[in-house]
């Protein structure tokens, strides 16, 4: 049954890592049915996630390594790298000041159905823009702190919140906006991985991990995730975000619901004294 559970966790992650939906929320939801897993678990079935982004952009990622001498490369790794040092940086800060996320379901409810909200509000303002494909420096900074403040937010989603800040910024091409996103989110979900398995190994986390269900969430995930950025990025080609947004934001009404009936297994009551925290990770 454990490895059931797992491999619903890999899929739960595969799907939800790149959509505009968050990963990071909608694993700590899954949790409360299918068991609490360790940091580490969560660590590695997200290394899955970003292991099948990387195969699909290989092309791209190797284009940018191979044709650094041709000035268009040479400005758009520039931007990668600085968007991607902005994160690096205020991620630090972040950790340095101890933050952690909750493991009740009712903040992420909020942040889902605020950001399903928000995403609404920022396509129909994007839409005004002309569709430019250029990602400019004011668009790597902003994606840069987007990725810290979905970070800090479980249910806003990396992804999403990347991809409109991007949107509004400047590029009005949904297709160039995800793909600066996500291949912006390749080293910054490497390092940040990297990072707390690390330390998760270096404090003795890692002990008492079942390597066997983990393995099997991670081949899951991984070829769940492929399957997602493929359909997504076709699907983006003529389609807007709309319908990721109605269902955040539904699904956000339906976890309020739930908490309000004490429908959740493990949400904590508005008065206990402190609410269970965990490391945060990305999402």
């Amino acid at each position: 049954m454990d490895y059931i559970n797992a491999a619903l966790l890999g899929v739960i992650e595969g799907i939800t890592e790149f959509l505009p939906i968050s990963s990071t929320g909608h694993l700590i939801i899954a949790e409360q049915w299918l068991g609490r897993r360790s940091d580490t678990f969560n660590i590695v079935i997200q290394a899955g996630a970003i292991l099948a982004v990387t195969f699909i952009y290989w092309r791209r990622l190797l284009d940018l390594v191979l044709g650094w001498r041709e000035p268009k490369n040479r400005r758009y790794a520039a931007k990668l790298i600085v968007a991607f040092l902005i994160t690096a940086v205020l991620g630090l800060i972040v950790k340095k000041m101890g933050f952690t996320l909750p493991e009740n379901a009712t903040p992420i409810a909020w942040a889902l159905v605020i950001g399903g909200i928000w995403m609404i509000v920022a396509e129909w303002l994007a839409a005004k823009k002309p569709p430019y494909t250029s990602i400019t420096w004011l668009v790597a900074i902003l994606v840069g702190i987007g990725q810290v403040v979905a970070g800090v937010f479980p249910g806003l989603s990396r992804s999403g919140t990347t991809i409109f800040v991007a949107m509004l910024a400047g590029t009005g091409s949904r297709a160039a906006a995800t793909e600066f996103a996500f291949l912006v989110g390749i080293p910054t979900m490497y390092a940040a991985s990297g990072y707390e398995l690390l330390k998760t190994i270096k404090d003795g986390g890692a002990a008492n991990e079942d390597w066997g269900a983990l393995g099997v969430a991670f081949v899951v995930s991984t070829i769940v995730a492929f399957i997602s950025v493929k359909w997504l990025l076709s699907f983006i080609q003529t389609n807007r975000f709309t319908v990721f947004a109605i269902y955040r934001i539904i699904i956000g009404i339906v976890l309020l619901g739930m908490v309000a009936t004490n429908m959740m297994p493990n949400e904590q009551p508005d008065d206990a004294a402190a609410a269970p925290l965990r490391p945060a990770v990305t999402q």
